[in-house]
């Protein structure tokens, strides 16, 4: 009975419930509940220690990511500004602002390149050279923040369980 009230049993009611109701009645929109089955996954993190861990490790890198996030859309804008500033004159239909110029600096920024939108003028060509430098820091910086918040929570686990079984002994 606990469990039917609690938060997995409710999600798991939603889950199951369009499928039953759908056999009595025409409810097509209530498949729309069928989402809730993702929620069921959440449960296996109680039980796998690699989930703990990226959870712990979440945690401890949450300051972080928002100052580098921070740091990146800061980038973004003036990186924005700068191809503005180049290639207004010359593709005045493609930069016609510093908005529309975001999307280039996105692409470029993280290192994707898609190729629609490409510089004709030097000086755009040469401070895309500088971006795509900043944007190689850009991709690794959290590449290396996760590994070593995951590197640090593994040495919290396993002095936790190091010190649990001390105390058992």
């Amino acid at each position: 009975m606990k469990y039917i009230f609690s938060f997995y049993g409710i999600i798991d009611l939603f889950a199951i419930l369009p499928f039953y109701l759908t056999k009595a009645f025409d409810l097509r929109a209530l498949r729309a509940f069928r989402i809730f089955r993702i929620f069921r996954a959440l449960k296996l993190i109680r039980y796998n220690t690699a989930m703990q861990r990226i959870h712990i490790a979440a945690r401890l890198m949450k300051e972080e990511i928002v100052l580098f996030l921070i740091i990146t859309g800061i980038f973004t804008y003036l990186t924005s500004c700068g191809i503005y500033f180049f290639e207004n004159e010359a593709q005045s239909m493609v930069f016609s602002a510093i908005f529309h110029s975001l999307w280039w600096a996105i692409v470029t920024l993280t290192t994707v390149g898609y190729g629609d939108v490409y510089l004709i003028t030097m000086g755009g060509k040469i401070f895309t050279f500088f971006v795509l430098i900043i944007g190689v820091g850009i991709v690794t910086v959290p590449a290396g923040l996760v590994s070593s918040a995951v590197s640090k929570a593994r040495e919290m686990q396993e002095d936790r369980e190091d010190t649990e079984i001390s105390l058992k002994n």
